[in-house]
């Protein structure tokens, strides 16, 4: 949400999946222009990730796969719902989604998205992923890229 980083008013993945969280748009009154503004340039954000990530390499073969999801959270859960639905056209044989904390509501309703769910904690008042880390600071594309490379070798 454009001035509200950290709330999603939804999310995009690979192959041209947009997930909305409509309670947010509803309540934000945010006009489809903005929406339609926004998703362009996540588009155009999300392609430069992946070139810089991938390389020359091509997405990984999925098919037939058990894929584990993580995230640092689930709050509105619009992120990993856009991953999952991407990741669904790949025809993996099984999705797990793991995080370390998430609200209540939002883990539930993944239980009939993915084959697995694990949600370590889940506390009430949930109050936004970030209230559960000490360091909830943003992964930069320079950490990335050396994670992938470290796991390359």
């Amino acid at each position: 949400l454009p001035g509200r980083e950290e709330l999603a008013m939804g999310a995009i993945a690979s192959g041209g999946v947009r997930v909305l969280n409509e309670r947010v748009v509803e309540e934000m009154e945010i006009p489809d222009e903005v929406i339609e503004d926004v998703t362009e340039q996540e588009q155009e954000e999300m392609k430069r990730r992946e070139r810089r990530s991938r390389g020359e390499r091509g997405a990984a073969e999925l098919e037939g796969r058990t894929v584990i999801l993580v995230d640092d959270g689930l709050a509105t859960g619009a992120t990993m719902r856009a991953a999952v639905r991407g990741l669904r056209a790949r025809n993996p044989k099984e999705i797990i989604v793991a995080v370390p904390t998430a609200s209540p509501e939002t883990c539930a309703q993944f239980e009939s998205e993915v084959e697995d769910v694990i949600c370590s904690v889940t506390p009430q008042p949930f109050r936004g992923v970030g209230a559960w880390y000490k360091d909830f600071s943003q992964t930069t594309d320079e950490e990335v890229q050396d994670y992938l490379r470290k796991a390359g070798k």
